[in-house]
C-alpha cells in the first residue's frame, strides 16, 4: 500500500495546487481585505504595498496572477508591470488591474495599449473572484 497521500489523491483525479497570488496596493485597508477574501477562496495570498516591494517579491517568487492598483508611490503599478515583465515574461498575461483612475488620459492609455484585464474601483468581490478564475483558467 501506498502512504503518500499526495499521490493517492492524483489517482483520484482529487488534487488541487493552491495557486499564488500576489496583491499590489498602497491601500492596506483594501490589500488586507483583499487577502483575507481570497484566502477564503483556497488561493495562497502575497501582500505589496507599493511597486518597488512587488518587484522584490517577483524577483523571489512566481505567482499565478497579480492584482495591482496603478496609482501608487514609489513605483506605479504600470512601470510595475513593465519591470515585472521583464524580470518573468511569461508574468505578462497574468496581471488584473485596479484603478480608481480609468478615465485617467496616461492610465487608459496603459491599459488599452497593453491589453490587460482591469477592474473600476470600487468593484464588486464576485466580479473580482469571477476575473480571477478567468485569467487562470
Amino acid at each position: 500500500m501506498n502512504s503518500d497521500p499526495q499521490s493517492e489523491d492524483s489517482r483520484d483525479g482529487n488534487s488541487f495546487e493552491l495557486k499564488a497570488i500576489l496583491v499590489v496596493d498602497d491601500d492596506q485597508q483594501l490589500a488586507s481585505a483583499l487577502q483575507w477574501i481570497l484566502a477564503d477562496e483556497n488561493y495562497l495570498v502575497d501582500v505589496a504595498y507599493d511597486g518597488e516591494e512587488a518587484i522584490l517579491k517577483v524577483k523571489a517568487h512566481d505567482y499565478d496572477a497579480i492584482i495591482c492598483d496603478l496609482k501608487m508611490p514609489h513605483l506605479r503599478g504600470d512601470a510595475f508591470y513593465l519591470q515585472a515583465k521583464e524580470l518573468r515574461p511569461n508574468m505578462a498575461d497574468r496581471f488584473i488591474f485596479i484603478t480608481g483612475y480609468a478615465t485617467d488620459p496616461a492610465i487608459r492609455h496603459f491599459l488599452i495599449e497593453q491589453e490587460v484585464k482591469f477592474l473600476v474601483k470600487p468593484f464588486p468581490i464576485p466580479g473580482l473572484i469571477s476575473c480571477l478564475k478567468e485569467l487562470l483558467g
